[in-house]
């Protein structure tokens, strides 16, 4: 697959798959917001704590 950035990679795991959960981490707040309305299981502003990631995963 050719490189992309995360919020185009997420769109094509989606259109394979719709049932995955996506966690998507980023720096940037636009693409937070665009994020969120395409069914992104989770968005983690970047730098994360590592826990907030954990807490994500066990839900």
């Amino acid at each position: 697959m050719p490189v992309m950035i995360g919020i185009n990679a997420m769109v094509e795991i989606l259109r394979i798959n719709k049932s995955v959960k996506i966690i998507l981490t980023n720096a940037d707040a636009s693409v937070k917001e665009r994020a969120i309305s395409m069914d992104t299981a989770a968005f983690l502003n970047k730098p994360f704590d590592i826990q907030e990631l954990l807490s994500i995963i066990k839900q």
